[in-house]
């Protein structure tokens, strides 16, 4: 039996959506989602937080809800995250299993107490640092979908040459690395303790790569084999901007209610690292071979790209039953227009239209409770996220719970909470060709700790 074992390198220097990689589009979608990382108080009432405030992961959502606290006070977080991903491709399920650690948000508050006689009785300033968006994990897809895509072998000298037109299988190995980091600065006072208002100032940081293998195994009627490896890379860095203003009014000693507004976020420069075949004759979706036994670095460069970024602006309607010192209950809703994304400084008709065309601003909700037994709390909550894409299956919308408990010492406090967050999503790694997405069941199982020192 003659065997030909050929190794292709394929890098799309410009347009990566052609490629098995991620592209802009979907880039974009992934850059402006939001893990809701927090303190443990926050993540074991899913975020629940734009009526209530009092804590420092509230700021994100609300800054109104910094002037809540009665004293200054500063907490650290981290947590550990279990992620499962089970990946579906014709017929074949592979599970990809992963723990990750991190240090997760961090911050303070300082709150002062009007010197002078004015209705502004309360100011306070918060400074919060968490991670936004966690990217790592990773996922391997195998099967066969029947499908030959790598037909000719550059080696083959035969007259007439063979044609590899019988799909034996195909494998895809996935794996994202990085972050997106936030810096939050909030300012808030309280007008006659019932109004607080309140201003903030997000800076973010993002860092993103991501890895892919595409291996394809053909033959043809003679039993000839073309084993094909597809390989790319990119690394994606960039600053970005946004701001958000709110209010939160106590209509009752047990009701309260809150209004939010995040402006999108600006990534003025976002700068891609795509490694591609020093080729520069090579067309999007062709492939140069080299044999197995070369170097391929020596072929491998790396193509810079930048271009902007405005992800969508949010809308948080939030309210808040508060049972005195026993406990409460609150709601928010989260409005995302992701239909107003954008890309620029770049040619992005085509993806800045399928955002128009294909995406919708979604609808999403959290809920949490609190109940107090003397120093000791119990928490739980829900939450709800909508996937913005219009096609969506009901399963791609996220959906999670969360338990959680914590007990204060005075001085300092301790919390604990766990999270179970669950959702679909397909990923197609052959663009352009009649070939099945893999679908992806992603969960993800993060526990969480915090310590609170009252200052």
């Amino acid at each position: 039996m003659k065997k030909f074992i050929t190794i292709a390198i394929f890098f799309a220097a410009t347009i990566t959506s052609y490629s098995q990689s991620l592209g802009y589009q979907d880039l974009g979608i992934l850059f402006s989602q939001n893990d809701e990382n927090g303190s443990a108080r926050f993540t074991a009432m899913s975020g629940a937080f734009g009526a209530l405030g009092g804590d420092v992961s509230a700021m994100s959502i609300n800054p109104a809800g910094i002037a809540i606290f009665k004293n200054s006070s500063f907490s650290g977080t981290f947590n550990s995250r279990n992620s499962d991903i089970i990946a579906d491709y014709y017929g074949k399920s592979l599970t990809t299993q992963n723990q990750f650690f991190n240090l997760s948000h961090a911050g303070a508050v300082l709150v002062f107490d009007s010197a002078y006689n004015s209705e502004w009785n309360k100011f306070a300033i918060g400074f919060n640092y968490r991670i936004t968006k966690d990217f790592s994990n990773n996922f391997l897809a195998q099967g066969n979908s029947g499908v030959a895509t790598f037909r000719d072998s550059p080696l083959d000298n035969s007259v007439p040459a063979i044609d590899f037109n019988i799909a034996d299988e195909q494998r895809f190995s996935n794996n994202y690395n990085g972050e997106i980091s936030e810096l939050n600065i909030a300012f808030s006072s309280v007008h006659q303790k019932k109004l607080y208002v309140g201003l903030g100032l997000n800076f973010y940081d993002l860092n993103f790569s991501q890895q892919t293998l595409l291996t394809e195994f053909n033959s043809d009627v003679n039993g000839n084999e073309l084993d094909v490896d597809l390989y790319q890379e990119n690394i994606t860095t960039g600053t970005g901007f946004s701001a958000n203003a709110g209010f939160i009014y106590k209509a009752h000693p047990n009701f309260r209610f809150g209004l939010a507004y995040q402006t999108p976020t600006w990534y003025s420069e976002i700068l891609q690292d795509t490694n591609f075949n020093q080729d520069n004759d090579i067309d999007i979706g062709e492939t140069t071979f080299y044999q197995g036994s070369q170097d391929l670095t020596e072929y491998n460069e790396w193509q810079y790209i930048s271009y902007s970024l405005k992800t969508p602006s949010k809308l948080t309607a939030s309210a808040a039953f508060i049972f005195g010192k026993d406990g409460l209950i609150s709601f928010d809703y989260i409005n995302k227009g992701y239909q107003n994304m954008k890309l620029s400084n770049g040619v992005f008709n085509d993806e800045n239209q399928f955002y128009q065309n294909e995406l919708r601003n979604t609808h999403s909700y959290n809920v949490g409770t609190e109940w107090r037994l003397d120093r000791f709390s119990v928490r739980g909550g829900y939450k709800f996220e909508q996937s913005p894409d219009i096609l969506a299956l009901d399963s791609d919308n996220l959906k999670g719970y969360s338990l959680g408990a914590g007990y204060n010492f005075g001085s300092f406090k301790l919390d604990f909470s766990y999270t179970d967050n669950n959702k679909t999503s397909p990923y197609n790694f052959y663009p352009g060709f009649n070939v099945n997405p893999a679908e992806l069941q992603l969960d993800n199982k993060t526990i969480t700790a915090t310590v609170t020192l009252n200052l």
